[in-house]
Order: C-alpha cells, then sequence, then structure tokens
C-alpha cells in the first residue's frame, strides 16, 4: 500500500497528481486546508494538502457490499481484511495524521472530487456523502463513468431530491404577509422587490406596513419604495397600531409586513414578534424568512431553527449574486424541508428577483463542477 501527501492550489489540482500517480483506485485518507509562508512567513498562500493511498481493494460504498457469507445481514457492513500488516500500516498511518475522530469518507477518485467540490459548495458533509452514494448505486454496472458524467448525474441527483420542495411563492390565498429574519439580510429591499412584483406584474392592490422602528433608516428606505410604487404604507409602534393599520388596509388584496432586523441569537426576540405584531399566530398569513447566502452555513441553519417557531410558510434567499457557494440552498430546503419562495440575485427593484426551481438550484449549486 503506498501513501503519499500532495500539496495543491486546489482539490481539483491535487486530484490530477494523485490520478497520474497513484491510479484511479486512490482514496482519500485526510484533506486539510493550510498556508504555506513566503518572504520569511509575512505572505502565507492557502492551498490544500491531501494524503492519498494507493488501495489494491476499491472502496465499496456504503450499502452495496455484497457477500456470500450467509451469516451477515444484507445491509451490514463487511469487516476490513484480517491481513495483519494491512490492518497495522493502516493503523499508523491513523495515528501519523492524527485523524479526528470523525474519519474522512472516501470514494474512488472521480467519485471523491465531485464530492468535494460539494464540500466546497458548503453542502453539509451527511448530505453531500448521501448523494454521492446514490449516484455511485444509479452507475452500478454503467459503462460510462467519467467526471464529467458522474457531475451531471450528481446535478439530476439533486434535482430529483428538491421536487419534493416547494417553490410557491405568493399564491395570494392569505391576505397578511410577514418578513422576518436578521439584521443586514436585505429584507426592506426584498419586500420592495416582492411588492413591486405583485402590484405591476400581478395586478394586485398592495399596501405596506413597518414595524421595523428599531433603525430609522429602514422606515426611510421603505417609504421611498413605497412613494416610488405608489402605495400607501403604516408606520407602528404598538399591538395598537398594528392593527388599526390592517383594518385601514381591509380593502387591500396583500399586505406586506415588514418586521425588525435584531441579532437573531438574542433570546427574546421572536417572542417579542409573536407578541408585538402576532406572527405565528394569526391566521390568513404568511411568513417568510429571508436568509443571506453570504452568512457561514451553521448560521443559516441557527437563524432557520431560531425563527421556525414562527410558523415559516418558505425561505427567501438573498445575495446570490455575492457568493459562489450555493450549498446552503439544499442545506434548508432538503434537510429542514421547507420550500423556496425567491432568490434575490442583486439590488435592483424589482428586476433583481428569481422564480426558483428545483433545476435552478441544481444548477446554480453545480454548475461551476464542469469547468473544475
Amino acid at each position: 500500500m503506498k501513501v503519499k501527501k500532495y500539496i495543491a492550489d486546489s482539490m481539483p489540482e491535487a486530484m490530477k497528481q494523485i490520478r497520474k500517480e497513484l491510479g484511479t483506485e486512490a482514496v482519500i485518507l485526510q484533506t486539510r486546508n493550510i498556508k504555506r509562508g513566503r518572504f520569511f512567513g509575512l505572505l502565507k498562500k492557502q492551498q490544500i494538502e491531501v494524503v492519498a493511498v494507493k488501495d489494491p481493494q476499491p472502496v465499496v460504498p456504503k450499502k452495496q457490499v455484497v457477500t456470500e457469507d450467509k451469516g451477515l445481514h444484507k445491509n451490514q457492513m463487511v469487516k476490513p481484511t484480517e491481513n495483519s500488516n494491512l490492518l497495522k500500516e493502516l493503523e499508523q498511518v491513523k495515528q501519523l495524521l492524527h485523524q479526528s475522530a470523525i474519519e474522512t469518507i472516501t470514494y474512488p477518485a472521480d467519485y471523491q472530487l465531485v464530492y468535494h467540490y460539494l464540500l466546497d459548495q458548503e453542502v453539509e458533509q451527511q448530505l453531500a456523502a448521501s448523494i454521492i452514494e446514490a449516484v455511485i448505486e444509479y452507475q452500478q454496472n454503467k459503462q460510462q463513468m467519467n467526471r464529467p458524467f458522474i457531475v451531471k448525474q450528481v446535478e439530476e441527483e439533486i434535482t430529483k431530491r428538491l421536487e419534493r420542495v416547494s417553490f410557491q411563492g405568493l399564491t395570494y390565498k392569505n391576505k397578511l404577509v410577514y418578513f422576518v429574519g436578521p439584521t443586514g439580510v436585505g429584507k426592506t429591499t426584498t419586500i420592495a422587490k416582492v411588492a413591486a412584483k405583485s402590484k405591476l406584474e400581478d395586478r394586485k392592490r398592495v399596501a405596506l406596513i413597518t414595524a421595523d422602528t428599531y433603525r430609522i433608516a429602514a422606515v426611510e428606505q421603505l417609504k421611498t419604495y413605497a412613494d416610488i410604487l405608489q402605495v400607501p404604507i403604516e408606520v407602528v409602534y404598538t399591538r395598537a397600531d398594528f392593527e388599526e393599520a390592517i383594518k385601514k388596509f381591509s380593502a387591500y388584496d396583500v399586505v406586506f409586513i415588514d418586521t425588525a432586523g435584531r441579532n437573531f441569537r438574542e433570546e427574546m426576540y421572536v417572542k417579542q414578534l409573536q407578541a408585538d405584531i402576532g406572527i405565528g399566530r394569526s391566521e390568513g398569513a404568511d411568513t417568510y424568512l429571508v436568509l443571506s447566502l453570504t452568512a457561514k452555513p451553521k448560521d443559516i441553519t441557527d437563524i432557520f431553527d431560531r425563527f421556525k417557531p414562527l410558523n415559516i410558510t418558505e425561505v427567501i434567499f438573498t445575495k446570490m449574486d455575492e457568493t459562489s457557494q450555493f450549498g446552503s440552498m439544499l442545506n434548508i430546503a432538503l434537510r429542514k424541508n421547507i420550500g423556496v419562495a425567491y432568490i434575490s440575485n442583486g439590488q435592483d427593484v424589482p428586476e433583481h428577483l428569481l422564480n426558483p426551481s428545483s433545476q435552478l438550484l441544481a444548477t446554480y449549486v453545480m454548475r461551476d463542477a464542469y469547468e473544475k
């Protein structure tokens, strides 16, 4: 068994070296990001370190093990070979690399490259592994298994999984439409885009309410949009103000409600929204959670969990134009089983508002994989 360490500027470059020296049956033992200094350490360049092994026995994906031992159950994993020398060598490699408690998932080289691409797109590890293993299962006994074909199959697998997710957006079944989310996600601009779409494209009578009195700039911004769209707006400070505004706009088709953007980690924030304007408790209302794709994947997940008690109808993703990593859309849609109403990909109102679909999300996640 040949074990070798590679250092490259990117995972695709490392995989090219690995395939050239160790062949297509090589598997990855460990990857990590490193910074190498130049000019006495004053300048550091981000690189990737990959440890690979040429194993004469290719890795078989989970749930695909075939064995003649009738004592094993169908889905039971086969134990490693009892070759003591091989086991000892593997153990030494693990100790040398100081592997974490969670071992790196490994697949044959081309699959591994696409798997790492998904991780680079910030798809959750468990979800990425599930997608790759589904593709391996599908491609079993297939002749064509080069990397472009694998990428295509991964995109199709993502599209298929997203077909169970809703992409409705506004249906106008409910008059009241709340927009919630943390500060800095572009919530007010998103409201203006959706309001413009409702009035200009769907020919609805639109009104605006803002309860975001925490930031004066937010009130003025929404007032400006209201003037441009020629729609009425009310600023509310108390529950009584809010109920009065609802009565005032009772003849309108849809009322969009902006809420205060605050630190989502504040325990009382969501409860305050429920108390002040009744979000999550009102019948005949939709609630859209606005999430920024530039946020960390873990933060996006935490934000969703924090706002979940508000009975989220669908989510809206913003700032697509400010990032090249779109895995968080899959994490939220598939892991949290929630629909995606809109995607904002710029500042222009109302032009930069996309109507998403399963194919659109899959395309954005996988579009750079064909060029790697």
